[in-house]
C-alpha cells in the first residue's frame, strides 16, 4: 500500500507491544502481501483500521501469525539435502567430538517440529538409539506458540510421514489411535521452546545449526544480524545447514562453504588482524668499478622517482624519473632541501626526514597528490635509512599509484556492484521461494476448500435421493388424494341429488349450532341462498321460521345423541304464505365419535 509507511509502522510496533512478535526485519514486500490478506479477510482497507481490529477483536492475533509466519515444513523436505547432511555434515560432527563428549543440534525456526525429528533420526542412525539418548540434544525454537505446540505432541497423520524412508518410519513411529507419535524414550531427547531470531540470545555451544528457508524471509540487514548470532552459538568446528534458497555470499568472514549446492557451511573462527611484518633490503658496496655502475644504472632506470639526502639535508642523488617528476637538474645537486621545492612540495619531507634519521627506521607519509604534464596524480611518499654510520643517507621513494589506486577504486566498486548484485540475486530468489512457500501454502488450503466443497456436494446427492424419494411419496399420496377428491366429489354430487329428491329442507347444524348445509329444498322455502346462511348461528336466522321456538329441541337433539324429535309450528314461506311447518330434529353422529357431531333439521311444509 503505497504511503502507508507511517501507518504500517505503527501497527508493527503496536504488535510488538502487545505480543512480543518484532516484524520490523521482515521483507517489506512480503510482508505487505501477507498483511492485505488479512485486511481483506476481516473487512477492513487501512492499516490504521486494522490496528483498531486488532484492539476489539484479540482473536484475530492468531490468525494474523498463521498468515505471516507460513509454517511449510516436512519430514525429510529436499531428501538429497538431507542425504548430503548425512553423508558429510553429521560425520563432520562426530570426528569433531571426543567419543563421549556431548553433542547438541540446533532447529531454529522448527514449525511443527519435522525438521528437528528428522535430524533426531539421523543422529540416531549415525551414533546408535543408546548413544542418542545419553549423548545427544537436539533444541527446536520457533517464533509460533501453537505450532510449537503442535510439536511438543510429537504426533502426525499418516500422509506427512509419507517422506519418511519406510525402514525409519517402522522404527522411530508407533500408531496410537489412527495418528503416529514419535518413540516417547527419544521424544525426550527432543525440546522445543520459542525463541525470537531476532530479538533473543541464540542457543550456545552448538555442534549443528539447521535453519531452513527461515532466513530468506527477513532483510539483509536482519539476516546479517541472525547470522552474526548463528556463528556466536556454534562451536569452533560447528556446521550449519541452510535452506535450498538461501546463501551466505556476503559473510564470507562467519561461514565457509563446505557443499554450496547442498547449503551446508562451516564456521569461521573470529580472529584478531595481525600486522604482516615489512621486509626491507639492504645494499652493500660494489666490489668493484663494474658493481658500482651496474648500481648506479639500476638507480637511474628505476620507474619510481627517487632522492638520496644526507644528515645536513642536503640533496646527494637522484634518478631519471625524480628528474622528470620533480624537475630536479645538476645544479641542485649538494643543495639544502629547504631551498628547495621538494622540501614541502609534493609532500612535508623535513619533520619525517629528522624522524628517519633519529629513530633509523623507515617512515612513511602515505599517499600524496601532485598535478604533473596537466594530470592529477597520486603519489606513495616512503623514507628509508641507508649507509653506514660514516655516511647516514636517506632514500626518498615516490611512487606512483594512481593506475593502482585507480584499478582499487574500479575492483572495489566492481565488487561492490557484485556484492549488491549477489544480494539481489539472492533476494530475488528468496522472494520466489517466499511466493513458492505462499503458493503451496494457497494450494493446501484450496485441496482443503476443495475437500471440503467435494464432502458439501456428497451432502447434497444425499439430500437430493432423500428429496427425490419424498417427491415420490408426495406424488402417490397426490394421486391417492386425487382419487379420494374425486370420490368425495361423486359422494357430494350424490348426496345433494339425495337432498334434493327428497322434495323437504334440510340444514345440517353442528354443536356449535352454527349451519353447515342448507339445501336447495330450504332455499326456495325460506328465500335464502345457502352461501349467505352458512356459518351463521341457528338461532340467528331471520326467516318465515320461528327458530327461537325450536332452539331448545335443537339444544335436547344435540346434547342426547339419541333423541329424535318433532315440532309443529306456525311458519310465513317466502311468498309471504302461512302455513303449519313440522319440524324434526335427528342427531347425526360420525363413526367412532361417541360424541354427537352435527344435527340435521328436516322441515316439510303443510297447508295451513
Amino acid at each position: 500500500m503505497a504511503g502507508d509507511g507511517p501507518a504500517l509502522r505503527a501497527l508493527l510496533e503496536h504488535i510488538r507491544e502487545a505480543r512480543g512478535f518484532d516484524f520490523t526485519g521482515y521483507k517489506l514486500p512480503s510482508l505487505q502481501r501477507r498483511l492485505a490478506k488479512r485486511l481483506e479477510a476481516v473487512g477492513v482497507d487501512s492499516y490504521d483500521d486494522y490496528r483498531d481490529f486488532l484492539e476489539l477483536h484479540p482473536d484475530e492475533y492468531a490468525q494474523l501469525f498463521d498468515t505471516v509466519l507460513i509454517n511449510v515444513t516436512g519430514f525429510f523436505r529436499d531428501p538429497d539435502a538431507w542425504s548430503a547432511l548425512a553423508a558429510e555434515g553429521i560425520p563432520a560432527v562426530l570426528d569433531a567430538h571426543p567419543r563421549d563428549a556431548p553433542i547438541r543440534v540446533w532447529s531454529a525456526g522448527a514449525a511443527s517440529g519435522e525438521e528437528a525429528f528428522t535430524i533426531a533420526m539421523l543422529l540416531a542412525e549415525a551414533v546408535g538409539e543408546r548413544a542418542f539418548r545419553e549423548r545427544v540434544k537436539v533444541y527446536g525454537t520457533d517464533v509460533d506458540d501453537d505450532a510449537l505446540d503442535q510439536a511438543r505432541l510429537a504426533t502426525y497423520d499418516a500422509e506427512r510421514l509419507e517422506d519418511i524412508p519406510p525402514s525409519l518410519r517402522g522404527r522411530y513411529f508407533e500408531s496410537v489411535s489412527g495418528r503416529w507419535c514419535f518413540r516417547r524414550e527419544m521424544r525426550r531427547n527432543v525440546i522445543f521452546g520459542r525463541n525470537d531470531l531476532v530479538r533473543d540470545a541464540p542457543i550456545s555451544r552448538i555442534d549443528l545449526l539447521i535453519c531452513r528457508n527461515t532466513l530468506m524471509y527477513f532483510n539483509s540487514e536482519t539476516q546479517a544480524q541472525i547470522l552474526r548470532r548463528f556463528n556466536f552459538a556454534l562451536r569452533p568446528t560447528g556446521l550449519l545447514f541452510l535452506g535450498k534458497s538461501e546463501m551466505l555470499l556476503t559473510q564470507r568472514t562467519l561461514f565457509e562453504p563446505v557443499n554450496t549446492k547442498r547449503r551446508i557451511f562451516r564456521k569461521v573462527t573470529q580472529r584478531d588482524e595481525r600486522p604482516i611484518p615489512e621486509l626491507l633490503a639492504a645494499g652493500g658496496a660494489g666490489a668493484g668499478q663494474d658493481a658500482r655502475d651496474l648500481a648506479e644504472r639500476a638507480f637511474e632506470a628505476a620507474p619510481a622517482a627517487q632522492l638520496v639526502i644526507d644528515r645536513d639535508r642536503r640533496l646527494r642523488l637522484f634518478n631519471e624519473a625524480a628528474r622528470r617528476l620533480l624537475r630536479l637538474g645538476a645544479p641542485d645537486i649538494g643543495r639544502p632541501i629547504r631551498e628547495l621545492e621538494i622540501s614541502y612540495r609534493p609532500a612535508e619531507l623535513r619533520g619525517p626526514l629528522d624522524t628517519a634519521f633519529d629513530d633509523r627506521s623507515a617512515v612513511s607519509l602515505g599517499s600524496v597528490s601532485h598535478r604533473h604534464d596537466g594530470r592529477d596524480r597520486l603519489l606513495e611518499v616512503r623514507i628509508e635509512p641507508i649507509g653506514a654510520d660514516t655516511l647516514e643517507l636517506a632514500s626518498v621513494s615516490f611512487v606512483d599509484i594512481t593506475a593502482r589506486q585507480e584499478f582499487e577504486q574500479r575492483l572495489e566498486l566492481a565488487n561492490r556492484e557484485l556484492s549488491t548484485a549477489y544480494e539481489e540475486l539472492q533476494s530475488t530468489v528468496e522472494e520466489l521461494e517466499t511466493t513458492n512457500e505462499e503458493l503451496q501454502s494457497t494450494n493446501e488450503e484450496l485441496e482443503t476448500t476443495n475437500e471440503e466443497l467435494q464432502s458439501t456436494n456428497e451432502e447434497l446427492e444425499t439430500m437430493n435421493e432423500e428429496l427425490e424419494s419424498a417427491n415420490e411419496e408426495l406424488g402417490a399420496i397426490n394421486d391417492e388424494l386425487r382419487q379420494r377428491t374425486l370420490a368425495l366429489d361423486e359422494a357430494n354430487v350424490t348426496m345433494d341429488a339425495v337432498l334434493t329428491s327428497l322434495g323437504i329442507g334440510i340444514v345440517t347444524v353442528d354443536r356449535d349450532e352454527r349451519i353447515r348445509q342448507w339445501n336447495a329444498h330450504s332455499e326456495d322455502l325460506w328465500g335464502v341462498r345457502s352461501h349467505e346462511v352458512v356459518g351463521m348461528r341457528f338461532g340467528d336466522l331471520d326467516i318465515g321460521l320461528p327458530v327461537g321456538a325450536l332452539r331448545a329441541g335443537l339444544r335436547e337433539s344435540l346434547l342426547d345423541g339419541g333423541h329424535v324429535s318433532v315440532h309443529t309450528v306456525d311458519a310465513v314461506d317466502r311468498r309471504g304464505r302461512a302455513f303449519s311447518c313440522a319440524v324434526t330434529f335427528v342427531p347425526l353422529q360420525v363413526d367412532g365419535d361417541p360424541e354427537v357431531a352435527a344435527v340435521v333439521l328436516a322441515q316439510r311444509a303443510r297447508v295451513a
